[in-house]
Order: structure tokens, then sequence, then C-alpha cells
């Protein structure tokens, strides 16, 4: 299954341009199975998506994207924002308690320049550093592939991610119409629910898709 692990809309994330119902009726019309609404530390909740679903026609999963002190966090799990999630150790306690997962978001912003880190030993440095922080520890996956970032970037995000021996994501971080489509995860598995989303990314059974150059066949999966 082809997922789309990160996207927002408003009004909930403020800085989108696009209604949720666009949002999922593009997802759709782009050939994926599903749709993730991360917004910016807000939740959609369950019966919403459900409803979404059925409209649509195409499965809809609510999450966050947490804004931490450390960087940017997906969230798959947790139903609303507590005060102290911007501390990666205390957002990872909250995953714990509630069997919730972690995916490091776009991780090269803050620790990859694109202009210096086209010097090797500028890179290497660069990501050298990032395997040592801490925060990456926290997570169950990295976002290797975001819609919206650099092919430099995205390099780097791979690059960490197999550093740190994580499984990776895709997502297209869609704020406009124009942005769905670029990236997704693929899942190996069938996923139906938010309960399976979860359990498939604990078990490490995707990887992420750059659908730019590999469009999705009807069966969702890239051709």
């Amino acid at each position: 299954m082809l997922i789309d692990l990160h996207a927002h809309t408003y009004p909930k994330s403020d800085d989108s341009f696009i209604s949720v119902d666009e949002l999922v009726d593009a997802a759709r019309q782009h050939g994926l199975d599903g749709i993730c609404l991360t917004e910016h530390d807000e939740f959609w909740s369950a019966d919403v998506a459900r409803e979404l679903t059925r409209r649509h026609g195409i499965l809809v999963i609510p999450g966050s994207e947490i804004n931490t002190d450390a960087g940017h966090v997906l969230v798959f799990g947790l139903q609303q924002y507590k005060f102290g999630m911007h501390k990666p150790s205390f957002l990872r306690e909250e995953a714990d308690r509630h069997g919730a997962v972690l995916i490091a978001a776009h991780p090269y912003r803050r620790r990859f320049l694109a202009g210096p880190g086209e010097d090797p030993e500028v890179r290497a440095d660069m990501l050298n550093r990032a395997l040592d922080d801490e925060m990456f520890h926290l997570f169950d996956a990295i976002e290797s592939r975001n819609g919206r970032g650099k092919e430099s970037e995205n390099f780097f995000s791979e690059d960490l991610r197999q550093g740190l021996y994580l499984p990776g994501t895709g997502g297209s971080d869609t704020h406009r119409l124009e942005q769905m489509g670029t990236a997704a995860t693929l899942f190996e598995r069938r996923v139906t629910s938010l309960e399976e989303l979860i359990a498939e990314l604990k078990a490490g059974r995707m990887r992420a898709v750059d659908l730019t150059v590999a469009a999705p066949t009807p069966s969702g999966r890239p051709g």
C-alpha cells in the first residue's frame, strides 16, 4: 500500500493553503491508497478521519507533527497535545505510554546546509554530528524522503537513516495542492487503520518512495 505520511491542511495548520477535503481528494486522484493528516501540534479525531475515509473512498489516518526544541516529529498514536511535548525525551515517554510511534520529519533541517555540503569533508562532518545527536536515537523511523526537500537534503536524510539502522518513510509534506504526489511510503502489507499503521511502522515493513520518478500503479505500487 502507498500512503503519504506527512500532509497539512488549513486552518489546523496555519501555514497550509488547502482544506482537508481538497487534500484527501488530491491524494486519491494521485493514486495513493492512504493519506495521513499531520497538522502542526494539532490532532484530528478518529471519528472525523473515518468520515473522510467514507466520503472520499481513500484511507485517512490522523497523526500530528510536533514541534520540539530539536526538530519536528511525526507522531501516530497520540490523541492530543500535552505540555512538555516540545522536549523530545518527554515526547518519547508519552509515545511509549500510549503505544505510539515517532518519526523524525525532514531531519536534514538544522543539520545540513546544501552549499557547504557540496564539500565531501564538510558533509561528512555534518552527517557525523547528526548521527551523534541523541534526539535521533529516540525515533522509530526517519523520514528519508520529504516531497519538499531538495535531492541533496533527501540524500542526507537517507544516509542518516542508514547510519542509524532505522527504517525510512516518505511524505509529501503538502501545504499546497501542487505538492501532492511527490513522495509517500510503500508498505509491504495492507493497512486499514491507525492501529495497523503503527504496527507496520514498528515492524519496519515499509520504505520511502519518490513519486516524481515512480508513479503509482492502480495496485498502489510504483510502476
